[in-house]
């Protein structure tokens, strides 16, 4: 084994920390001047941060301290982490709320996910390890919960969401020349989605672009469509690898956080622990590890691992987080994903894994936001500081 990894200094764990958003407020925590302080004990592997809230009785405080802890906890060698919590002083508030005015004055929205909306980024080290199966399928597990769900396809050179939840046409324009997205019910919810495939006649049309008009088309996504207000949350089916479009929506998403999917081998485990990595070095939180194609299931219940075993686990391992699903070989999934007919809608082993993964995403690891009304009403109060008031609506 080599060197224990060096103990995060100061400066590593307020960076992770401009990755937690006030949902209302839709700036960092940093920024906003809410972290007043962090100490570090190396030598007992934990890390202390005082963090002050508008209101010390913040419901969003659960939200903020999961946030807070899951980011800093995946810093190398921190096993503790210790939030100690106060209330800014009137004049602090007035500031924090200055600098909340200040960021929307000075700029448009980043994007025009709503800020309360959980972005959920699907990822893979390599292609054909089912990252996009994955994805639809959850998405449809999801919404047939009764949730919202938004769905980017940014796998911009082999889009293939269309085809595998049935959805098809070209992408109409919206008030504000806005982009609409397709909708489509799916049980109690429903799914938004746009792809590259709704824009060209063919789902075999190669697309010859280059970083810089891949990452203006990923743009156009985030910026352009006319996505709900009430969107609970947003999939993004990533292109495999590492490359210009996965560090662009990175920096692009800071809020977001990250769901790794490999195969029981050994060799995708390596190749996919580079998008953990890529991840991290761009303060996502890694969520979890999706081990797709884990077993063949015989007409006599027997498993057969068909492509090895372990490796999901051993990525999980290496990255420090869980290894959340087990999704078996099944035909159904091939052919559900041929037809427009998601396999978590039916039955078998495989749609019963993604129905139990929808529920510990949308209960355990990344609840809904729901929006408590701390700050809100302080934002829409006049900046008495302020030549011109700026008011901060929330969509």
């Amino acid at each position: 084994m080599g060197p224990a990894p060096a103990f995060p200094t100061e400066d590593d764990v307020t960076s992770v920390l401009r990755g937690v958003v006030d949902p209302e407020l839709g700036s960092d925590i940093v920024d906003l001047g809410m972290v007043k302080g962090v100490a570090l004990e190396p030598d007992e592997g934990l890390v202390r941060i005082r963090i002050a809230l508008t209101t010390a009785g913040c419901p969003l405080r659960a939200e903020i301290q999961r946030d807070v802890r899951a980011r800093t906890l995946d810093l190398p060698g921190v096993q503790r982490v210790k939030i100690d919590w106060s209330e800014l002083s009137q004049d602090e508030k007035a500031a924090t709320m200055a600098t909340a005015r200040r960021r929307v004055a000075e700029r448009n929205p980043v994007t025009a996910v709503p800020p309360t909306t959980k972005v959920l980024m699907i990822a893979s080290g390599k292609g054909g390890v089912g990252k996009s199966s994955v994805t639809v399928n959850l998405a449809a597990a999801m919404a047939a919960e009764g949730h919202h769900v938004g769905l980017i396809d940014a796998d911009i050179w082999g889009h293939s969401v269309p085809r595998m939840l049935g959805v098809d046409g070209r992408l109409q324009g919206a008030e504000g020349g806005r982009i609409l997205p397709h909708s489509h019910p799916v049980g109690a919810g429903r799914i938004d989605v746009v792809s590259m495939g709704f824009l060209v006649d063919r789902e075999e049309t190669a697309l010859m672009w280059r970083g810089l008009m891949l990452n203006r088309a990923v743009q156009h996504f985030l910026e352009d469509v006319a996505w709900d207000p009430g969107l609970e949350y947003l999939l993004i089916d990533m292109p495999p690898g590492t490359g210009d479009v996965q560090m662009g929506l990175a920096k692009m998403l800071p809020r977001a956080e990250m769901i790794v999917v490999t195969t029981p081998s050994r060799s995708a485990q390596k190749v996919a622990a580079r998008a953990v990595n890529m991840g991290r070095q761009n303060y996502l939180r890694v969520l979890g590890v999706i081990e797709n194609m884990s077993w063949f299931v015989a007409p006599d219940g027997t498993r057969h691992p068909i492509f090895g075993s372990g490796g999901g686990q051993d990525l999980a391992d290496e990255a420090g987080v869980e290894l959340i699903g087990q999704i078996p070989i099944e035909n159904a999934v091939a052919d559900g994903g041929d037809h427009g007919r998601p396999i978590a809608l039916g039955e078998g082993a495989a749609a019963d894994e993604f129905r139990r993964l929808a529920k510990l995403v949308t209960t355990e690891l990344a609840p809904p936001t729901a929006l408590a009304g701390c700050t809100a009403r302080m934002l829409d109060e006049p900046d008495a500081d302020a030549e011109t008031p700026v008011l901060l609506r929330r969509a």
